[in-house]
């Protein structure tokens, strides 16, 4: 099989050339090693970038509340909470703890309408908020929502929440591809795919009754393998999602996929979601390369066979396996109006691009109008990963996970490899 290579990479700054799914222009970024200044990030002209906290254990999702606050969602307790909140109390740029709380990790967390809302890998918990912004009741919470899969691939449950009463819970697919062995050579896809009764969607739940289980809540959208990242828009009244994408074209089918396609498939893909939306998975996966959705080979598939004609295509469809693990749209109005509307992805990065360089380990924009995708995405903060080039992802200094905008406008981007809680803002002067 001929050999498509994504990208290009020198040892000190490299150009990477990637295609839209919905796009066929060539978006060119220029990849920069770690800047001296603005904490380490190589951000935009007339944007600046500061470390506000750090050491905080393995940060996951964050959010800001108008009050100046910070929640951090810690995928591992530390000290026995699970839950950070920061405040900068003496005005000096730095976040001092105030609190911490919560007895169990995760991932998501949001505001909304006067609480906060947190999940572990089972269950999710609200918390009233004081007109200060901070947790009224520490350690009481009401659980909204419970027992749900938690079978360690893909456990973490992130969320977002809309304007009518309803809280949106990605439950991810304890899977690769729904094989009868998972990530077994030779081992057949599950038809129908059993999983996809319980996790591989989004969940719908009320945000005002406690204990909902599956039989509450209603399963919003399927075929989505691991969403991560989501937000709902308020501009658009609608819920978007990044997606993580399969891995092991080339372990599983040698005889189909060589080392550098599998290293670059399948895309990593951003949806618009309504109710009722199917994306796809473990029957499908999309091929930026060829700008449409590929039958799996574990349901037939040959590389090449097109499929899925009842799944939803993506807005976005990025390269493969570098993780997008936050979404946040931009509402603030600090940053220039290009900004104003448009989509900041975090990408954790890849672990499995071998023999390529792994990639991601920074946050791009993706500028929007109308709700859907307006030009060519680009790079907006690199250098988290404090080094060029990345064959290991241990060899990251930090791996970008969570976004929030600040009641300043300014964006927050957490780390979860040290902790770091970055501060990115924008002068006019």
């Amino acid at each position: 099989m001929k050999k498509r290579v994504l990208l290009s990479l020198m040892l000190i700054g490299a150009t990477i050339s990637f295609v839209a799914a919905n796009d066929s222009t060539i978006a060119t970024v220029k990849k920069e090693v770690a800047d001296p200044v603005n904490a380490g990030l190589k951000i935009p002209g007339g944007f600046s970038a500061s470390v506000v906290a750090d050491n905080l254990g393995r940060a996951r999702h964050i959010v800001a509340t108008q009050q100046g606050g910070l929640y951090v969602k810690l995928e591992r307790l530390k000290e026995g909470k699970g839950i950070v909140y920061l405040k900068d109390a003496d005005g000096d740029g730095k976040m001092e703890i105030s609190k911490t709380f919560a007895n169990y990790y995760g991932t998501g967390i949001a505001i909304k309408n006067g609480y906060l809302y947190a999940s572990s890998d089972q269950d999710v918990y609200r918390y009233k908020l004081d007109d200060k912004g901070e947790v009224i009741d520490a350690e009481t919470p009401q659980r909204i929502v419970k027992g749900l899969w938690d079978k360690r691939q893909h456990a973490s449950k992130s969320i977002a929440l809309d304007d009518a009463g309803h809280i949106y819970v990605n439950i991810g697919a304890p899977s690769n591809s729904c094989q009868e062995v998972d990530r077994t050579k030779g081992s057949k896809g599950m038809y129908p795919c059993p999983i996809l009764d319980s996790a591989g969607g989004i969940w719908q739940f009320k945000v005002d009754q406690t204990d909902q289980g599956y039989h509450n809540g209603i399963r919003y959208a399927t075929g989505l393998r691991n969403v991560v990242g989501l937000d709902w828009n308020q501009q658009q009244n609608k819920l978007y999602v990044t997606m993580h994408g399969r891995d092991m074209l080339y372990t599983l089918y040698p005889e189909m996929f060589d080392t550098t396609v599998s290293a670059e498939l399948p895309s990593e893909t951003f949806y618009a979601i309504n109710k009722g939306d199917d994306a796809g998975w473990p029957y499908v996966y999309y091929d930026h390369f060829q700008q449409k959705k590929i039958q799996s080979p574990e349901y037939g598939g040959d590389g090449k066979k097109a499929g899925g004609e009842k799944a939803i295509d993506p807005l976005v469809a990025f390269p493969g396996h570098m993780a997008p693990n936050a979404l946040l749209f931009y509402t603030g109005n600090q940053f220039p109006e290009k900004y104003k509307q448009g989509a900041f992805i975090a990408f954790h990065g890849s672990w499995n691009r071998s023999p390529l360089p792994q990639e991601g380990y920074y946050v791009v924009f993706v500028p929007f109008k109308d709700g859907k995708p307006n030009g060519k995405w680009e790079v907006f903060a690199d250098g988290f990963s404090g080094t060029g080039v990345v064959k290991n992802p241990r060899d990251a200094q930090h791996r970008p996970c969570g976004l929030t905008q600040g009641p300043d406008g300014s964006l927050y981007v957490s780390d979860d490899v040290k902790g770091t809680i970055y501060k990115i803002s924008y002068s006019s002067k």
